[in-house]
């Protein structure tokens, strides 16, 4: 799962929401939308490029991964290696 953590960055910073909307030259709707629902919004690459520079971190810093497995059941010890040399041909 991929969780934006714009908002938990810009408060550390004291930014508030309105200011890091003028900063970014991002809509605050939009911005609104990060902030209520961080796993689900869907923003643009340079709109988090915009964020990022105006909060003045790296890009990478405004996201948080956690691996889901992609099929219920399914881990990687499951995986033979033969299977996947077998399948890149």
């Amino acid at each position: 799962m991929i969780q934006l953590k714009v908002k938990e960055i810009a408060a550390k910073r004291g930014v508030s929401q309105a200011r890091l909307s003028r900063l970014a030259d991002v809509d605050i709707k939009v911005l609104r939308k990060i902030y209520r629902t961080p796993t689900t919004a869907n923003i643009t690459l340079a709109t988090l490029n915009r964020l990022a520079f105006a909060l003045h971190v790296d890009a990478r810093d405004l996201v948080d991964y956690q691996r889901e497995d992609a099929l219920p059941g399914l881990h990687e010890d499951d995986i033979d290696e033969e299977d996947i040399s077998e399948a890149d041909g």
